[in-house]
This record gives structure tokens, C-alpha cells and sequence, in this order.
């Protein structure tokens, strides 16, 4: 029997709970493919299943990790699109039962995987996974960004939010941020941010409406507990709110200035996309990816041996709000 290193729980609960050891190599089924594993890049998400957060049975023991980049290693009797050496990334892995990516191989879907552009490292890849297909299907398939929005992105910097102004700059729109440093602030810029609110420093709702006295277009929420009442204020007429985090959520609803303004509220999670849609956003992030229009965030590289730790530090920065990570926490076997 092959084995092979991972991260992986045996029961849900705690960072402390990830063990770092050996157990059994997948093989790959007719319709996968076996990938050996480049990087692996952190979601929130991640942290929520590894906590108890499922609608679905885990395999035990259950390989935690959603994102990967890394090289075909071998493929099942009806793969089609895929070879043996190509380089591959991925994400939508760890979720409806499916094992996660935090191993020296995966056994994968094939309509789950996108081959890697020459010139994109695994890293780079495995940082834009998630995140980058997140801020697609939101911007394109269901705001419908154009070059005439006006868009505000909360935290710039943060997984999503990089990708949220890179793809709406990318579309020609105007992009609105917030930052909670001057580092972060200009991190954003460099993105190509056209305004950026010190949120510590300044009201945000007040900031925005200096900057964008006519309204916002398409205001992207990351928060989890999303104040829809200072939101609806600030938005123009027709104008579309995307929510993609908060599942206990249940703030107060501003139903008469929403609907007179003829607002639209789109949520989303990407492990209810078709392969269709996911594949969709692969082939732009791909070649943004290879053109440089699009650049990977990445705050932390560490060894796959120290999954536990890196599940701490994202849980410290989104439920605790530390501040500490600016972009992904990538981890490499």
C-alpha cells in the first residue's frame, strides 16, 4: 500500500486537531486524475469544515483544503483533456464529501482541474484558486461588471478582495476600496485601486459618499456580519450588492429603500457553481494570470507539516480580526 504525507482531521474541532503524518496514496478513479501536489493555498472556508461547518459526511480520515496547483502524475481510463506531466490547478476539493488538498497527492475530477499557463508558478496558481474564481462568478456571471461601474471592495488586500479590484480594474471600472493600515492602503493602489478609505481613520459610509456622490454600482461585501442598512444607503439606483460570506448572518433587512431604489442582492458559494461556470472563470483568470494583468497575494509561505498552524493564524484574521495576513497562506509539501 503507497502512502503519503498530509494534513488531515480524524474529527472536526479545533486548529489542533490537524494531524501531520502518513496515510494511504489515492489512486485515481476512471474519471480522475492523480495529482502531485505543488502548493496548496488556505481559505477561510477550510477553517469552518475543519471546525464542524458541514452539510455532508467527511471522509476519515478527511484531507483538509480546497485549493491546488501541481503536475499530473497519472489519469483514469476516461480522462480526455488531461496527460500524464501536465501542470494543473484547482480548487472546489474538500467540499460535498470530496477529500481536500493538503497532501503530496490528490485524486481529482477531471472537470475540476485547469492546466497551469507556462509561465505561473504552483504558488501563483493555488493562491488565485478559490479566491479568483469567487470574484468571477461574482463580478461577471451575476454583477455584470462594466467599464461604466463604479465598485466598492471592503479590505483590498484581504484573499477575495485582491481579486475583487484586480478583476474589476481589469473590466475598466471605477474600484472604491478600504484598508485597515497605510500598508495595506498601498498595497491596494498598487493593485490599481483608485481611491482607498483608511476605515480605522474615517467613517466608511461617509468616505464613501465624498467619493462617489452619484452612488455605487456594485458594492462587495467580505465582511460576515454585512450592515445592509449603511450598504443601501450608499448605493445608486439599479445598483448590485454582492454578500459571499456569513452563514449565521442575520442582520436587519432595509426592505423599503432597497426595492425604491430597484437594487439587486446576489449571494453566492462556489461549491454550488456548475464545472461549466468554474471552467468559465479558469480560462480569464488563467490568461490574466500569464499576462500579468492578474497577481497572486500571497502573506505567508509555509512547510505543508505546519497546516495547523496556518489554520490558526486565518482563523485569528478572520474571526478575530488580527490583521495579520494581507492576501493567502500558501503551504508546500
Amino acid at each position: 500500500m503507497a502512502t503519503m504525507n498530509a494534513a488531515f482531521i480524524t474529527e472536526c474541532g479545533p486548529a489542533s486537531n490537524i494531524q501531520y503524518g502518513e496515510i494511504q496514496r489515492p489512486e485515481s478513479g476512471p474519471n480522475q486524475v492523480l495529482v502531485k501536489t505543488g502548493a496548496a493555498a488556505l481559505n477561510p472556508v477550510d477553517t469552518y469544515i475543519r471546525n464542524g461547518a458541514n452539510y455532508w459526511d467527511l471522509p476519515n480520515p478527511f484531507v483538509v483544503g480546497c485549493d491546488v496547483a501541481g503536475t499530473v502524475q497519472a489519469v483514469g481510463t476516461e480522462v480526455t483533456e488531461l496527460s500524464v506531466g501536465d501542470r494543473v490547478w484547482g480548487t472546489n476539493q474538500g467540499l460535498l464529501g470530496r477529500q481536500g488538498t493538503f497532501a503530496e497527492y490528490c485524486a481529482i475530477d477531471q472537470e475540476w482541474l485547469y492546466k497551469t499557463p507556462e509561465n505561473v508558478t504552483d504558488e501563483d496558481a493555488a493562491a488565485c484558486s478559490l479566491v479568483g474564481v469567487t470574484a468571477h462568478l461574482g463580478l461577471y456571471r451575476d454583477a455584470k461588471i462594466s467599464a461604466d461601474d463604479t465598485i466598492f471592495v471592503h479590505g483590498g488586500s484581504g484573499g477575495v478582495g485582491a481579486m475583487v479590484l484586480q478583476m474589476a480594474k481589469i473590466a475598466g471600472a471605477r474600484v472604491i476600496t478600504s484598508a485597515g493600515s497605510q500598508e495595506k492602503a498601498d498595497r491596494c493602489k498598487e493593485l490599481g485601486a483608485d481611491d482607498v478609505i483608511l476605515y480605522k481613520e474615517e467613517n466608511e459610509t461617509d468616505a464613501i459618499t465624498r467619493l462617489a456622490p452619484e452612488g455605487i454600482d456594485i458594492f462587495w461585501e467580505t465582511l460576515r456580519e454585512p450592515d445592509l442598512e449603511s450598504i443601501v444607503e450608499v448605493m445608486a439606483e439599479r445598483g448590485r450588492i454582492v454578500i459571499m460570506a456569513g452563514r449565521d448572518a442575520r442582520p436587519p433587512f432595509p426592505v423599503g429603500p432597497f426595492y425604491v431604489k430597484g437594487l439587486n442582492l446576489f449571494g453566492f458559494v462556489i461549491f454550488k457553481a456548475p464545472p461549466c461556470e468554474l471552467k468559465a472563470c479558469a480560462d480569464d483568470i488563467n490568461n490574466w494570470l500569464s499576462s500579468g494583468q492578474l497577481k497572486a497575494q500571497i502573506s505567508h509561505r509555509l512547510p505543508l507539516s505546519e497546516a495547523a498552524q496556518a489554520h490558526q493564524i486565518q482563523e485569528d484574521n478572520t474571526l478575530m480580526k488580527a490583521g495579520t495576513i494581507a492576501g493567502k497562506i500558501v503551504l508546500i509539501p
